[in-house]
């Protein structure tokens, strides 16, 4: 049966080709033509909501620290950027590459919002808040404050939402759902627990995000959510017979680190299956 092509997500950017989480990142997603954007949010000390996947920077910067132990100022020199040295573009540009000047600070999601506002085509976004954290609940009314701020927090058409909320955590999903109603949520799992594996989410959620291995083990999972009128969200698809399984399966909203090559992918499928159109 014939299924829509899934919207390409970068997964925190373009990060196969960028380091994850900054800037370059997500401006080199927009160039390769993403549907959507990821990223994921932590509370700094000084309560700033700052685009960082760990608990700590370590990984990715040339600093060590907890992020909710960091204020933003003490983040602002630190370089994010220069440990992650790859190929610019897609991965058949075989060029020797020293990468851009560092990238000096912390990516803030006030800058990350700001990027898609400036952006000429509409770009959805998706934001992951972090849990456990030290900060408990506080990451989720902060970004239903900074949503509000930028006129996010209450769609008109929840369908077509700039922004959707997801998470691991239930309680984090519940929470956002309660202070931003009309904003969609994405509930994040790498397991399957009771009724999700018919489709049945809880009613403050309103798409499944499970992982890829999930649906390697039972794609029919997609076609059961959707019959209950659930779109799927899949994390983190980057092989390509991975991409295949999810057309094949009808996942609506595909995660990537390689948007352009997923869509490259994407497309030359489509063509197979519908042929070259061909004009005189």
């Amino acid at each position: 049966m014939w299924q829509p092509t899934p919207d390409v997500v970068a997964h925190r950017g373009a990060s196969a080709h960028r380091a994850e989480h900054t800037r370059g990142a997500y401006e080199l997603a927009l160039e390769q033509g993403a549907d959507a954007l990821e990223c994921d949010i932590r509370v700094s000390r000084d309560g700033h909501l700052v685009c960082v996947h760990d608990r700590r920077i370590d990984r990715t910067s040339s600093a060590r620290g907890v992020v909710s132990e960091l204020t933003l100022a003490g983040m602002s020199d630190v370089d994010f950027g220069s440990w992650h040295r790859e190929l610019p573009g897609t991965a058949d540009e075989l060029v020797n590459w020293a990468g851009p000047d560092p990238e000096r600070g912390v990516l803030t999601l006030d800058e990350l919002l700001g990027l898609l506002r400036d952006h000429p085509r509409p770009v959805r976004l998706f934001v992951e808040t972090k849990h456990p954290v030290r900060y408990g609940g506080l990451v989720e009314h902060k970004l239903v404050a900074l949503l509000a701020r930028h006129g996010l927090a209450a769609p008109a058409d929840p369908e077509h939402s700039p922004v959707l909320m997801m998470s691991f955590s239930q309680a984090a999903v519940r929470r956002f759902r309660a202070a931003a109603p009309r904003v969609p949520t994405v509930l994040l799992f790498d397991r399957f627990r009771s009724a999700w594996r018919n489709g049945v989410l809880p009613p403050w959620a309103d798409i499944a995000g499970p992982g890829i291995r999930l649906l390697r083990e039972d794609p029919g999972f997609v076609a059961r959510a959707a019959a209950l009128g659930r779109d799927t969200y899949c994390w983190t698809v980057d092989d390509p017979a991975d991409i295949d399984l999810c057309q094949r399966s009808g996942v609506r909203y595909l995660a990537t680190n390689s948007p352009a090559s997923t869509r490259s992918h994407l497309d030359d499928s489509d063509s197979s299956r519908f042929g070259s159109v061909t004009t005189t």
